[in-house]
């Protein structure tokens, strides 16, 4: 049965998963990039930028698994990219450039009303004004079968953890302080009777959490 999931979803060891400060040539905000460290380092991240080289243990392994049996992804609008000057609007095509890393549909959660745009490499953005739960059901029918992600952010996973939707949330804890930013875990009385992690694995360099609905 298909899946709601996340996956390599990168967080501070004080829950952060974005620092203030988000902008086009800062997407995780201010030093914020730090936490994707990990990932820049996997062969298999290389090997998408076509570049050579990179570690092939425990981290390379899970981003390996992270695209497994994904049909279809939904983000948040910050996810996206950031809100573009009014006189860009038209033209704006957010910041992942011409040939974005999904290559499936992806559903974005807006408030803006924004024709659907396909992209190079199969990936394609349309945008969904009324709500998690149209989100939800257009990607599950555009995945055909397969599993849905949500790609980021912090906000929109939480939405769906607070309305109990998600299935499974891959989450690697950065041995690093932020401070402040976006959390995932805020304001979501009662998560912990509905989730519990089932697998916590260490590498050099992060900590992987396997959480999943829990059977209660």
């Amino acid at each position: 049965m298909p899946r709601l999931v996340v996956r390599s979803f990168a967080i501070s060891l004080d829950g952060f998963s974005a620092a203030p400060g988000q902008r086009q040539q800062a997407p995780f905000g201010k030093n914020g990039l730090r936490l994707m460290n990990w990932v820049f380092a996997t062969r298999v991240v290389n090997s998408k930028f076509g570049r050579p080289g990179g570690d092939e243990g425990l981290d390379n392994d899970f981003m390996a698994k992270a695209d497994e049996n994904i049909g279809a992804s939904i983000m948040g609008r910050h996810m996206f990219g950031p809100p573009p000057d009014v006189a860009d609007k038209p033209a704006w095509r957010g910041w992942w450039g011409d040939n974005p890393p999904y290559h499936h549909p992806v559903f974005v959660l807006t408030h803006e009303h924004k024709s659907a745009l396909e992209m190079e490499g199969g990936t394609s953005f349309t945008f969904v004004n009324d709500g998690i739960e149209s989100a939800l059901e257009q990607a599950f029918a555009a995945a055909n079968g397969k599993d849905v992600r949500i790609a980021g952010g912090a906000a929109t996973v939480r939405q769906y953890l607070k309305a109990g939707l998600i299935d499974e949330l891959h989450l690697v804890q950065v041995p690093l302080l932020m401070g402040q930013g976006e959390r995932i875990f805020e304001d979501l009385g009662g998560v912990e009777e509905r989730y519990e992690c089932v697998e916590f694995t260490p590498s050099k360099a992060v900590s992987h959490l396997r959480i999943v609905r829990s059977a209660r």
